[in-house]
Parts: C-alpha cells; sequence; structure tokens
C-alpha cells in the first residue's frame, strides 16, 4: 500500500496548516458516563471537608525546625498506614493465587502496581530503592527527630504482636490511634470500592494540596531538610501527575453503575477527610 493510499486510508486530523494531528476526544461509553457523574456528585457533596481540610491553619504552624520535628513524630503514622491502603488494593486488583490467572482488568492491575512500584520501592535523593516510610524516617533522622516510638511499634507487629494491641500501648495523642485505626479498619474490613474512596479522597486527591502548603514555608527545604522537602515533593510530583488520575479512575471503575458503590464511596470520601482533620487538629494543639 502507497503512502497516499494509507492516508486516505486512516484518519488523519490536522489544524490549519500545522502538522499536527488533531484528534476529537474520545466518547465515554455509557457506563463510564454514569461513573463520571457519580463521581462529581461525591466530589461535590465533599467539597466543604475538603475545603477546611486544605486550608487547615495546621500548615502555617510548622514554621520552625522545633515544631517540624514534633509534627513529623506523629504525622509519620499517617505514612506508615497508608500502604496497607495501596496493598489491599493491589490484591484485589491483581492476582496474587497460584496458578497465575490474567486479571480482571490489565489496565487496572497496572495503576495497582505502578502505584506500589513507586510508594513501595521509589528511588530516594541518593538514587537508592526506598518505601516513602523509608524515607520519611530519614527525615526525621536528619532533623533529629525521634522515631523510637514508630520503629517499636512496626518491630512488634514483624514479631507477631496484633497491631490493635501495638497500637494501643503507643504513647502518642488518641487522635493518632483513631486515625490509624481508622485507615486499617478500612484497609482490612471495608469493601473494594470504600477502599479505594478512602484512598484517593483521603489520600491521593488531598496530599498534592496539602504538602504544597507544607512546601510554602519549607521551601528553602533542599538546603536545610533535604529529605523531608524531597519527600514533600515527590509526593507533590506521583500524586499530582499519575497516582491521582489513576487512583480517580479505579474508583470509577471499581464502583461501576452500582449505586450501591457509589454511597458506600460517598461515606468512605467523608469518614477518610474527617479524620485527616480531627489528626490535624489534634496535632495543632499538640504543637501549641
Amino acid at each position: 500500500m502507497t503512502t497516499n493510499d494509507r492516508m486516505h486510508q486512516e484518519p488523519h486530523y490536522f489544524s490549519n496548516n500545522h502538522q499536527t494531528p488533531v484528534r476529537p476526544a474520545p466518547l465515554l461509553t455509557r457506563d463510564q458516563l454514569f461513573g463520571q457523574v457519580k463521581f462529581e456528585q461525591v466530589q461535590k457533596r465533599i467539597a466543604p471537608l475538603r475545603h477546611a481540610l486544605i486550608h487547615h491553619p495546621l500548615y502555617d504552624a510548622v514554621n520552625s525546625r522545633d515544631r517540624l520535628r514534633d509534627f513529623m513524630q506523629l504525622h509519620v503514622f499517617a505514612v506508615w498506614d497508608f500502604m496497607s491502603l495501596v496493598k489491599r488494593l493491589q490484591s484485589e486488583v491483581t492476582i496474587q493465587r497460584l496458578p497465575w490467572m490474567p486479571p480482571a482488568s490489565a489496565q487496572i492491575a497496572r495503576f495497582a502496581n505502578e502505584v506500589v512500584l513507586g510508594e513501595e520501592s521509589d528511588l530516594g535523593p541518593d538514587q537508592k530503592p526506598a518505601s516513602h516510610f523509608e524515607l520519611y524516617l530519614r527525615a526525621m533522622d536528619e532533623i533529629g527527630a525521634d522515631t523510637q516510638v514508630v520503629r517499636s511499634f512496626v518491630q512488634k507487629m514483624a514479631r507477631g504482636e496484633q497491631w490493635p494491641i501495638a497500637l494501643r500501648q503507643l504513647e502518642v495523642p488518641p487522635s493518632v490511634i483513631d486515625f490509624v485505626e481508622g485507615t486499617l479498619n478500612c484497609a482490612i474490613h471495608g469493601s473494594v470500592v470504600e477502599v479505594a474512596a478512602y484512598f484517593f479522597f483521603g489520600r491521593e486527591d488531598v496530599i498534592p494540596d496539602m504538602f504544597e502548603r507544607l512546601l510554602e514555608l519549607w521551601d528553602h527545604g533542599a538546603v536545610e531538610v533535604p529529605f523531608f522537602a524531597y519527600y514533600l515533593k515527590r509526593h507533590i510530583e506521583l500524586d499530582g501527575d499519575s497516582h491521582g488520575p489513576w487512583a480517580r479512575e479505579m474508583l470509577i471503575t471499581l464502583a461501576g453503575q452500582d449505586e450501591s458503590s457509589w454511597k458506600q464511596a460517598a461515606s468512605a470520601a467523608e469518614l477518610a477527610i474527617v479524620s485527616r482533620i480531627k489528626l490535624w487538629d489534634s496535632v495543632q494543639t499538640y504543637l501549641r
């Protein structure tokens, strides 16, 4: 087939005199349109809560190394529990049993695996693989924050101690325990749609905006607190550019056209954001 034949056979769209293809946006299927409408309804429902979280006064309060140190000693537990949501989603949308079978959706499986790759084995500023939890611990070490409490907690579970018992033994404000408990209960006992909603609305959707607020005070951090600045910027980059959109697509696909699933998603989204607001209220009080 000649080039001329192909030009007439294949659709080609050009704007004015520029040889840049201009392709029409793909039409949404009925299922996709339904999911998009439902997703936007959830967004609208939680918008006031999201606004309150993004404009919380805590971010402005983390304005010194001492306060950053105290903040990180509590926030680290929210860094740790994040991966339980991720791993639950991966276990639901990829095949974990043997013999292996193709996943129901290769696209959704890829989303989950990409998030795990970026969160569980990302490259740090030294170009060495590390989980984001480990990067955060290094950031705490560089400013002299106490990591013994969280390390002891993780070690207890590594030895087989039940997480609710280990969690209740922590010498931290009750709001930290409540926050982690809420995350783990959702990750372990929630439906896959509830976990996807908790993950997207409570983490991937708000983290870039939350961390941008922290960077406003620590824009010089690349020199003063390089690992902390890297951690913030890396999450802003990943969650804003890829993980967030992927998590959104995953939620829409998993909830589908099921009304009850979208009700679950809305409730889980509210619960996740309210839990974070309560945590921030407590941390702000602690900093005072």
